[in-house]
């Protein structure tokens, strides 16, 4: 009853991931429909229900437009959970501010970048120029868009492909 269930919009937009047990008390109250039954059935003492894996909402939902959140876990994953200066991928990773917050650098998505212990250690509270270190990428706000927001889910549920892909 746990399991993740993918949400569509009425115009097949993906909008949110629910467990099964929301997903199927929208079938049950006619606000949503599923579209996916790749997980079995759910028997009851009367009934036997489809287990969904894709349900899409009966009405247009109205959303605002989506943006990811800036975290510690969003910027790993956003850097390929890279350290920005050398490229290594193994170690402590830590985030670092490329203008260090007391010269005036602010927490936002174009000033954080994952960083390995030793070249946080070696930038201290310099600018990669007063370091002389040079930053592989140069940090950007991660796209909003459904290949991102739900894409992390694809290797484990390849069903929710199509509906993903195409947005």
């Amino acid at each position: 009853m746990h399991e993740p269930v993918l949400v569509l919009n009425a115009n097949f937009e993906p909008i949110n991931i629910c467990n099964t047990r929301r997903a199927i008390g929208l079938i049950l109250s006619g606000k949503a429909a599923m579209v996916l039954n790749g997980r079995g059935y759910i028997h009851t003492v009367s009934q036997i229900f489809p287990r969904p894996s894709v349900i899409r909402l009966e009405q247009m939902a109205p959303r605002p437009r989506p943006r990811v959140k800036l975290t510690r876990r969003e910027v790993f994953r956003r850097d390929n959970y890279t350290c920005q200066y050398c490229g290594r991928k193994d170690g402590d990773l830590t985030l670092d501010h490329v203008t260090p917050r007391h010269q005036g650098g602010e927490h936002v998505w174009t000033n954080v970048v994952t960083a390995c212990s030793a070249c946080n250690h070696r930038k201290g509270g310099r600018s990669p120029e007063e370091a002389h270190m040079h930053l592989l990428r140069p940090p950007r706000e991660p796209p909003a868009n459904a290949a991102y927001l739900f894409g992390k889910h694809l290797e484990e549920y390849r069903e929710w492909e199509p509906y993903i892909q195409g947005w």
